[in-house]
């Protein structure tokens, strides 16, 4: 690394092995299993909602097969943020990281509020905001102390995430029936018609939370001791996971009884899981408990992927130096971890202004968040597209296959899923544009801001521009 970038933000420690790495792109997202996703069910029926999981999982497949050989040939903290300065210049990387800080900055509270309606179903006099409050404070601080025990603690959770996920589909099989599942399977409706397709369309961020943030692989591939070897292997067994986790749970608690008590709640496992065991089993406490897990994987997961993205930009110049500060003993972005917090817990408090359009906080939340990650995907698939075509020569170690097929599946996905995601939330698309705009307003005003910084060699002087 250049002495520019040790100047400008310091050097993050490189300490993470492939193991970690897929902890990490299954941990940030395996909140998504346990939460979020049932919302979903209420707009679109369990049958209309599969339909929604499966095209939704069709475009991240190929995605994540697309957006490795970005992180692979460009292995930087700023992740998308450092793909779209390459190929589409300064503009370019600033709306691509702005997307990326909406997805990673906004995802936490909404996991958060999970952490604490689910200690709120053993502890119920416990305000969930509260709990949600000392998640945030206990996580950052493990952030704080150092990226390889803050990965080796991802990797840890996730096993007993997944391990959970399994249990649950064991406990409730024996009350498994096909027919509770599809009963009403096309929102409310038994047989399919023309009706049931604008509830397809409308569950889209829902879909997508069974996915969403695994590209946050990409924000730890600089502190990766192997990224050509580790991060393909990371992302390719990481979706493979995500996917199967993903149709077996929502399969198995929409046949464990009435699915519609199950949309529209921030805790639908522990609730699917009582249909069938009752509510004073200790497997219903088990899964409370161990569920855990889950949601604090993704909560630990992506406070890490937040920070290194706020880290990246302060050091290019894109934001306030001082949130690019690394710390002198453990070596990581402290500064960004603390400011994604701070914003994350007003977020939390925020009724009054992110719960309108008859939804809930914790769903507009989700919401936002996948406008920032769409937009975020499609930067950077044009992003691979225009640098197979200007940098012809640039290392690649790893190629996306059936180039130029999969990055265009993901490309039209996407496109798709944000225009179908705004049409349905027009208040919040507003939110969102006004936060871009606010931000570019910024960004027009710090040019002297990034003339003094440096991408430290990735992208070089031109960040200045």
């Amino acid at each position: 690394m250049s002495n520019a970038k040790e100047s400008a933000g310091g050097k993050l420690a490189a300490n993470l092995g492939t193991w970690q790495l897929w902890g990490i792109a299954v941990g940030l997202v395996i909140s998504g299993e346990y939460f979020g996703w049932s919302f979903g069910w209420a707009t679109a029926g369990t049958l209309g909602f599969l339909i929604t999981t499966i095209a939704v999982a069709i475009m991240y497949g190929t995605y994540i097969f697309s957006f490795t050989e970005l992180t692979t040939s460009i292995p930087h903290a700023g992740g998308p943020f450092t793909y779209s300065f390459r190929a589409l210049g300064p503009t370019g990387g600033y709306l691509a990281g702005m997307a990326t800080l909406i997805e990673f900055v906004f995802a936490p509270p909404a996991i958060a509020l999970a952490i604490g309606s689910y200690l709120n179903v053993q502890f119920p006099g416990l305000d969930p905001k509260i709990a949600a409050v000392g998640a945030y404070v206990v996580f950052m601080g493990l952030n704080i102390a150092g990226v390889s025990l803050a990965a080796t603690f991802e990797l840890f959770v996730t096993v007993l995430a997944i391990f959970e996920l399994l249990v649950f589909m064991g406990v409730v099989a024996p009350g498994f029936s096909l027919g509770n599942f599809v009963k009403g399977g096309w929102a409310g409706s038994d047989h399919f018609s023309l009706a049931a397709i604008p509830g397809i369309f409308a569950a889209i961020p829902f879909a997508i939370w069974f996915f969403l943030a695994i590209e946050g692989v990409a924000m730890a591939a600089e502190e990766v001791r192997d990224p050509k070897r580790s991060i393909p292997i990371a992302y390719t067994a990481g979706i493979i996971t995500l996917v199967i986790l993903a149709m077996g749970v929502m399969v198995f608690a929409g046949a464990a009884g009435d699915w519609t008590k199950l949309a529209n709640i921030n805790d639908p496992l522990p609730q699917a899981m009582k249909m069938i065991v009752g509510q004073s089993s200790g497997w219903l406490h088990m899964l409370v408990w161990l569920g855990l897990f889950g949601l604090v994987a993704s909560f630990h997961g992506i406070i890490l992927g937040y920070s290194r993205q706020i880290f990246a930009q302060a050091r290019a110049g894109y934001l306030p130096a001082w949130m690019g500060a690394v710390h002198p003993r453990f070596k990581t972005p402290h500064m960004a971890i603390i400011v994604g917090g701070v914003v994350g817990i007003a977020a939390i408090f925020s009724d009054n202004v992110l719960s309108f359009g008859g939804q809930t906080l914790t769903a507009n939340i989700v919401t936002i968040s996948c406008m920032g990650a769409l937009l975020m995907y499609i930067l950077s698939m044009v992003s691979l597209f225009k640098l197979r075509r200007t940098a012809p020569a640039m290392e690649r170690p790893y190629k996306t296959p059936l180039y130029p097929i999969f990055p265009a599946i993901a490309l039209i996905g996407a496109v798709v899923c944000l225009a179908t995601v705004i049409w349905f939330n027009l208040l919040l698309a507003g939110v969102f544009v006004g936060v871009l705009v606010v931000g570019y307003i910024y960004f027009r005003l710090t040019h002297a801001q990034r003339a003094a910084a440096s991408m430290g060699g990735m992208v070089g002087a031109e960040a200045a521009k």
